[in-house]
């Protein structure tokens, strides 16, 4: 049976909690966390990111989190934990279920980064 999007984001939200930029920054300060801006490149430059996030569009997550991928990024670790985030959290949803099912087991969904950003946490210029 084929899947629509609000079914697709229903089971999303399900697996992966979401966070408030609060919760996303006592995890950072823990550290072995990865923040992931799953937002396109012009996105970035537009309107920055998190300081010291890794940006990794959508549609490559999947080549740069496998370890057998000849794209792989070594930002990825399995005992990290992932603070996810896009534009509005839709595909930042979409993300962290895509991470979850590849084996990475501690994923949060931030959501927004405007709301990171209105929140005071420290952004730098994509």
């Amino acid at each position: 049976m084929a899947a629509n999007l609000k079914q697709m984001m229903e089971t999303a939200n399900a697996a992966v909690p979401k966070i408030t930029p609060a919760e996303a920054k006592t995890l950072i300060a823990k550290g072995g966390t990865l923040i992931l801006d799953v937002r396109d490149g012009p996105e970035v430059q537009a309107s920055g990111k998190v300081a010291g996030a890794v940006n990794i569009s959508r549609g490559m997550l999947e080549f740069r989190a496998d370890p057998d991928s000849p794209y792989h990024d070594k930002s990825f670790a399995r005992d990290k934990t992932i603070i996810v985030y896009c534009a509005s959290g839709g595909r930042s949803a979409l993300s962290g279920k895509v991470l979850k099912e590849m084996g990475y087991p501690n994923v949060y969904n931030m959501g927004a980064f405007k709301d990171w950003a209105e929140s005071g946490g420290a952004v730098e210029k994509g």
